[in-house]
């Protein structure tokens, strides 16, 4: 299994347990063990923006209402989610 396929794995498991074991790993003393961690929850913090983006988008928020929220600019936020949202409203 390589590194990305292991990192979606532990993101899977970290969203199934609520994320707290992968919260804990980040912060462990190994190297190893911290870095497969903050790499998963990089994979499941990306997951769960576009699934917030996607619920904001569906309920009628803005560009500017939704970039606000994430501390980023309407560009920026339409530019990363606006190709995949376009059909969803």
């Amino acid at each position: 299994m390589d590194v990305k396929a292991r990192t979606n794995d532990t993101a899977d498991r970290a969203a199934a347990a609520g994320g707290t074991d992968v919260a804990a790993a980040a912060g462990s003393t190994d190297p190893d063990v911290g870095l497969r961690a903050v790499a998963a929850l990089r994979v499941l913090a990306e997951r769960l923006e576009i699934l917030q983006v996607d619920n904001a988008r569906r309920l009628g928020w803005s560009w500017q209402d939704i970039a606000e929220r994430l501390g980023v600019t309407k560009q920026t936020v339409h530019r990363k989610h606006g190709r995949r949202s376009r059909g969803q409203r």
